[in-house]
């Protein structure tokens, strides 16, 4: 079905106009009351929002942005949509906005876990056939951790302790999901709360982690990295690992990097062939970001736990989820007949609400098709616009989630020394000029690297699409200029400068 503009109106109180620019040591305007939250950043208070349609945000002093990235790849169906404040208002009508799932369920909840198990398009026809409800992907990573765990616990394998996930990874903010995800930076201050029952192998990072220099091929490098896997599972001891975790796209840590053919395909035979479970990361990449609705349907295999968010619920409640194969739940009925798990607000009902009328729209419209369709035009689009340019030496993803990788040298790939910061002065540029992309540093090893990340509403059209790459693109050649000015006369090494 085709998108038109129809589906994402502007506002049309003003033309878009300058923004000022996000950087760390940007001064935003001033704030009329001193804060009471507790914001990211105690430097600077984020700006104000006072209303927001379809792809673009108004900020409280009436500038606009066209929300490039979705949040963090979370409003699928753009902003204000009526049809789910509808929903959301229909749900709080009936007097049930919150019930105890201990006791009580809502027909609400069961409906939303049946739209995503059931019928042509559903989890149950790959064997996933049940669905958990909870607020955030770190919850929902969690609650996969310890399902697993208790998998084989109720199997009457205790020894079974380990989990295996793989390096510049991440899963989430909560102790568990921490501990599972390699994101480094955000770890460095927890470092007391990570357990030796967790460890990493390779990342599935073509452009930086393959022997590229070497000429290793796509089937090389994925050969190699799914014998890394069998060897690390065999070296921690058999009969000691309960899961390996991936993403199938890794999403903010190195900027939607796709694996090469034929390594998840490798990583399921391990995992069978070693009885280990595999749990598939898709809170960022999943329902519907890449062109599929689940991300592992391009990659022909099926995970035996799933979580799933951001997409899910596109932003209009703070819900996540986790699908769970009929093996585990065979089991756990064959035992104690009970997940010894549990949120106070699993499950909400107007989360639920909400939820399942996104997920509505996206099947009656067809845009998990429309996001395929923009994919294959937009990634012609963005190599021709940004692969000649100086520093940029990687541009990667499916669907509407696409990354682009920031070099020093692209010959090398040598990343720009942290200090550059150029990603996240990329970002500020882009809100400058009216354009909200999600920036990334970090990229190769936690220190180095930069990246942003495009990720648009699923309803997003090709004029806007057309529209957004342009001011990127303009952003990109000012930072261009910036930073060979100021890399202009200074002592060069392997391309890069001594000053930084």
């Amino acid at each position: 079905m085709a998108i038109t503009d129809s589906h994402n109106t502007q506002p049309t109180n003003g033309t878009q106009s300058k923004l000022v620019a996000s950087a760390p040591d940007a001064v935003p305007e001033p704030a009329q009351i001193s804060p009471a939250l507790l914001h990211r950043s105690l430097h600077q208070q984020p700006y104000k929002v006072t209303s927001a349609k379809g792809l673009y945000l108004t900020l409280s002093d009436g500038r606009v942005v066209m929300d490039a990235c979705g949040g963090a790849a979370v409003a699928c169906l753009g902003h204000g949509n009526e049809e789910v404040l509808a929903a959301v208002t229909a749900q709080m009508s009936t007097g049930v906005s919150y019930l105890h799932s201990l006791t009580y369920t809502t027909d609400v909840a069961e409906d939303l876990a049946h739209h995503i198990i059931d019928g042509p398009h559903g989890a149950g026809r790959y064997g996933l056939e049940r669905a958990y409800f909870v607020n955030s992907g770190s919850e929902a990573m969690d609650a996969a951790l310890k399902l697993a765990r208790q998998y084989f616990f109720e199997k009457g394998e205790p020894r079974r302790t380990r989990f295996v996930s793989r390096k510049q990874s991440y899963h989430g903010t909560t102790v568990g999901a921490m501990n599972v995800s390699s994101n480094l930076p955000r770890k460095v201050p927890y470092a007391n709360f990570q357990s030796e029952n967790f460890s990493w192998v390779t990342p599935a990072y073509a452009y930086q982690y393959s022997n590229w220099e070497a000429g290793e091929t796509e089937a090389e490098f994925a050969e190699r990295l799914v014998e890394e896997l069998d060897l690390h599972i065999r070296t921690l001891g058999p009969g000691s690992v309960i899961a390996f975790i991936a993403e199938p796209l890794v999403g903010a840590t190195s900027g939607c990097t796709p694996a090469p053919k034929g390594y998840f395909r490798g990583v399921r035979d391990v995992c069978d062939k070693h009885g280990v479970l595999l749990i598939l990361d898709e809170v960022m990449c999943g329902m519907g970001r890449t062109g599929t609705l689940f991300a592992f349907e391009q990659e022909d295999i099926v995970p035996d736990i799933m979580t799933m968010g951001k997409g899910l619920g596109g932003g209009y409640s703070p819900v996540a989820g986790v699908l769970v194969h009929k093996k585990i739940v065979d089991v756990l009925r064959k035992g104690t007949s009970s997940f010894n798990h549990g949120h106070t607000y699993q499950a909400h009902p107007v989360g639920c609400a909400a939820t399942l009328a996104v997920q509505r729209i996206l099947r009656r419209e067809g845009l998990v098709e429309n996001v395929a369709r923009l994919g294959r035009w937009l990634y012609p689009f963005l190599l021709e616009t940004f692969g000649s340019a100086k520093y940029v030496g990687d541009i990667r993803g499916r669907g509407l989630f696409w990354g682009i990788e920031f070099v020093g040298d692209k010959v090398t790939r040598a990343p720009f020394p942290p200090a550059v910061g150029f990603g996240v002065r990329y970002q500020a540029t882009c809100f400058e000029l009216g354009v909200a992309v999600y920036p990334g540093s970090g990229t190769v090893d936690g220190k180095k690297g930069d990246h942003a990340i495009l990720s648009p509403p699923y309803n997003v059209s090709e004029v806007e699409l057309r529209r957004i790459v342009e001011v990127m693109k303009k952003a990109y050649d000012r930072m261009e200029e910036e930073v060979d000015r100021e890399l202009a006369g200074r002592e060069d090494v392997n391309g890069l400068t001594r000053a930084y």
